[in-house]
């Protein structure tokens, strides 16, 4: 992230907290004074013109470079957060430097680095930062350096491979906090691996969970379109019983009208029968009368 800000100071030591404060975010402000405070920030090297620093910030280490050019305050940091005009690991130098300077106000030489930061959490709400140590301006060594750089090179390839680091120099000195630094972000950085290994397995846990519940909704769909098939078949069925009842019932009502007529058939038929057999009676009569006069004629 780069940035331009005017500036009317002739000098990177004249900028004094107050100054800072006024033209950047404040809460931006109050995380580099935070920064300051846990002594993250190392000025590698700086005068009243140009400074190059490195801050340990929450997520890793990251480079500035702050210069004044032309009426103008330029600065420069690896980050990627969007603070304007300037992110909190610049302020964080500028506080840094200002309070280096301060003892060796109107000194132009150039300023050697100062001892690591202590790495440790942020916190915005922090407004105050307490009187460094001695030890922040301590010198560092040579071999101390090339020691690290050495250390760095093998540790960097590891964390590519997601390998252990490899121990730490023998001879750690000032550069003791930024190698813990680095060991405490790959910690983080496994811990989060194990996470995700965890949300991995959960989530194919769970995708296994919803396949099962996917073939049990496509099983009962299946069941729903044989009922629905059943339901129809059975309508259809209904609807046949249904027109045989209404002809049952027109054949009923048929059989009806022919039981009255059958009925009164009969009993003309009985009518009929009663006279018969009076008439019979009467032949009967007759023909006993008959006899009775052909039997009295034989006799005379």
């Amino acid at each position: 992230m780069r940035n331009k800000i005017p500036c009317s100071a002739e000098r990177l030591s004249l900028l004094d907290p107050q100054m800072i404060q006024a033209v950047v975010d404040r809460n931006a402000f109050h995380i580099g004074n935070q920064y300051l405070s846990e002594n993250r920030v190392r000025i590698v090297e700086a005068d009243d013109a140009q400074i190059s620093s490195a801050v340990i910030g929450n997520s890793g280490l990251y480079e500035q470079t702050i210069r004044l050019k032309e009426g103008h305050l330029i600065s420069k940091c690896s980050c990627a957060l969007p603070e304007e005009p300037m992110c909190r690991h610049c302020i964080a130098v500028l506080l840094e430097y200002h309070r280096w300077a301060q003892p060796r106000h109107g000194q132009q030489k150039k300023v050697k680095p100062s001892a690591a930061p202590q790495p440790g959490p942020a916190s915005p709400n922090h407004e105050s930062a307490p009187a460094p140590s001695p030890a922040s301006t301590t010198d560092l060594k040579l071999g101390e350096v090339m020691a690290f750089i050495e250390w760095l090179q093998p540790a960097i390839k590891a964390l590519e491979r997601g390998q252990p680091l490899p121990d730490s120099p023998k001879r750690g000195g000032d550069l003791a906090p930024w190698i813990q630094a680095i060991r405490n972000l790959e910690e983080r950085r496994c811990e989060n691996e194990e996470k995700r290994i965890n949300l991995e397995s959960d989530m194919r846990d769970r995708e296994a969970y919803v396949g099962r519940l996917t073939q049990q909704v496509q099983a009962s769909m299946e069941e729903i379109k044989v009922t629905q098939a059943s339901s129809q078949q059975l309508q259809q069925e209904l609807t046949v019983c249904k027109e045989i009842l209404a002809k049952v019932s027109e054949v009923a009502s048929e059989v009806g009208s022919y039981d009255s007529q059958l009925k009164s058939i009969a009993s003309e038929v009985m009518s009929k029968g009663t006279q018969l057999d009076k008439l019979a009676q009467s032949f009967k009569e007759v023909s006993m009368a008959l006899k009775a006069l052909t039997k009295t004629s034989a006799i005379s």
